[in-house]
């Protein structure tokens, strides 16, 4: 293993890449980052912490990379295969033209997708059901609520969040079939994810309308919406990684997304010779999704509401409870 520091130089015309790839090697796996970047505590940051938890454990070094725009992606993906990086890592539906395109032109590398599919040889994709663990934390909002209505704030009108969504919803119908569910969203596109300011305007007007409890569902920008809450005295909800911490007694729980998994298991395939391409689809049964439930939410889940989740999770797994996909069928029925 080296300690080079390679620097990739400017990814497209006019826009200067800062990002340094320290101490990798020739066949070390990498990581590129999707908009919110590296540290947005949530979707990206998940990947982050299962990149770092391979290089603990093997002693092994990953180049990453942070990018400012979507000009960037097809570039970023193709100067860490011509550096001879393998598996690479990009997790986000963002990033599907790009990685179908590149991953074409180097048939000898390995890629992974997270949150999207591209069917290609030496692509692997993983995918979660996002609706199975927001079903459960729809359980926990209706159950926490005191004003019957809670809200749910997506990045942008996108399949894969309205599948939160509708999951969330359904979960909280489940149990308090009055419950209102507010809807709004923080954009009109991928740049959502980027604006904590607005996701906080959004919450704060859903609680105006008598919200108690709002489901962020915005990566980075979602950091807003907990602000928001905790501001207000309500309840937040998490996303993908665990956010119960960020403002203890205000954080109801967290929707896990084990995007970390999804990045240690990539790396840590092809480091033992045992990477496979194809789908891979995570849900509750595969611990793929879940509620967090720690130290920092311990005093607002009662009993009753933990054993609510319990339920629904083995009803899930069993299929005696069907939780609706909205990206198979574009009608939430709730």
């Amino acid at each position: 293993m080296t300690n080079l520091k390679r620097h990739l130089g400017a990814l497209a015309a006019g826009i200067a890449a800062t990002a340094l790839i320290a101490g990798a090697a020739l066949a070390d796996p990498a990581l590129i980052y999707d908009g919110g970047g590296k540290f947005d505590k949530s979707f990206n940051e998940a990947a982050y912490t299962g990149a770092e938890q391979y290089k603990k454990e093997t002693g092994g070094a990953y180049g990453d990379l942070e990018i400012s725009g979507d000009a960037q992606r097809e570039q970023a993906i193709r100067q860490f295969a011509q550096k001879g990086f393998s598996p690479i890592v990009v997790p986000g539906f963002s990033w599907a033209t790009a990685l179908t395109t590149v991953a074409a032109e180097f048939p000898d590398t390995h890629f992974v997708i997270i949150d999207s599919v591209v069917d290609l040889p030496n692509v692997r994709s993983v995918v979660f059901k996002e609706q199975e663990g927001s079903y459960l934390v729809g359980i926990l909002a209706a159950m926490a609520s005191k004003t019957g209505t809670i809200g749910v704030v997506p990045a942008f009108n996108f399949d894969l969040l309205e599948a939160f969504a509708c999951g969330y919803k359904q979960g909280a119908h489940s149990v308090k079939p009055d419950v209102k569910v507010l809807e709004t969203y923080v954009g009109a596109g991928f740049d959502a994810f980027n604006d904590p300011g607005k996701a906080t305007e959004v919450a704060k007007s859903q609680i105006d309308q008598g919200a108690d409890v709002v489901y962020q569902v915005a990566g980075g920008a979602g950091a807003g919406v907990l602000q928001a809450a905790a501001d207000a005295g309500k309840l937040g909800i998490g996303v993908d990684s665990n956010q119960n911490y960020m403002h203890p007694g205000n954080v109801l729980t967290s929707m896990l997304k084990r995007v970390d998994v999804a990045t240690y298991n990539a790396f840590m395939d092809e480091k033992n010779g045992k990477f496979t391409n194809g789908t891979i689809v995570l849900g509750l049964a595969e611990q793929g999704v879940g509620a967090a439930f720690d130290d920092n939410n311990a005093k607002l889940i009662t009993p009753e509401m933990k054993a609510a989740v319990d339920k629904a999770t083995a009803d899930i797994i069993s299929g005696a409870v069907k939780v609706h996909d909205f990206r198979e069928d574009k009608a939430c029925p709730v």
